[in-house]
């Protein structure tokens, strides 16, 4: 047989959880609706590069010059870098054109007195003709999201962004009637034992 502390218990934990939950969804939401507008604002103020979050930058592979390390369809995460940080064996982000590349650095070499960089893909035979120089690096890999680039690429969307606002305000909403409901019941609570406790004092007093 249950007792009615085992179902308050069971609430308990269940509010407990709902409220875990709530607070980490809204967390996630927030950082995608910065991360939107980060990007959305960066890409006005500088069209012609890439818009990076606090330094990082996110793409989605389209090619399979860097199979099997990175398939095609994954979200790679670059960060911008210096020269001192670069060595072979990196693997970088580079502009070639209207394109972006992310190779593999093989050599450094220095042609006419500038330091460039020999790349190739790991599923190229053969190396990039074009040496990249340190001004056309975008960034180095960090790290990649596997099969991830429909869904990455439908999260940077504006009209994910609006879903995702309303999303929030709606949780918000749920969260702020909840909390009033719950303090609601408190009051009466303690209205209830305030009344309790006078007519317990009042009967001991007429006796």
């Amino acid at each position: 047989m249950y007792k009615l502390s085992d179902f308050d218990k069971s609430s308990k934990h269940l509010y407990k959880f709902g409220k875990i939950l709530s607070t980490v969804i809204c967390i996630i939401i927030l950082f995608f609706i910065v991360f939107n507008v980060t990007l959305i604002i960066e890409s006005y103020i500088n069209s012609n590069e890439l818009p990076s979050f606090l330094g990082i930058k996110s793409f989605v592979i389209v090619s399979e010059s860097m199979e099997p390390t990175i398939m095609t369809n994954d979200v790679i995460f670059i960060v911008n870098t210096s020269k001192e940080n670069l060595e072979v064996g990196d693997i970088i982000s580079f502009r070639t054109g209207d394109y972006i590349n992310t190779h593999r650095i093989i050599r450094i070499e220095e042609q006419n007195g500038e330091e460039v960089y020999i790349t190739k893909g790991d599923n190229n035979s053969n190396e990039d003709r074009t040496p990249v120089k340190f001004q056309d690096i975008e960034g180095k890999y960090l790290f990649r999201l596997p099969k991830l680039g429909k869904i990455t690429e439908m999260l940077k969307s504006r009209v994910t962004l609006v879903i995702l606002l309303i999303f929030l305000v709606i949780i918000a909403y749920y969260e702020v009637r909840i909390s009033k409901r719950k303090l609601k019941r408190k009051e009466e609570r303690f209205e209830y034992n305030k009344n309790l406790i006078k007519k317990i004092k009042d009967n001991n007093n007429n006796k």
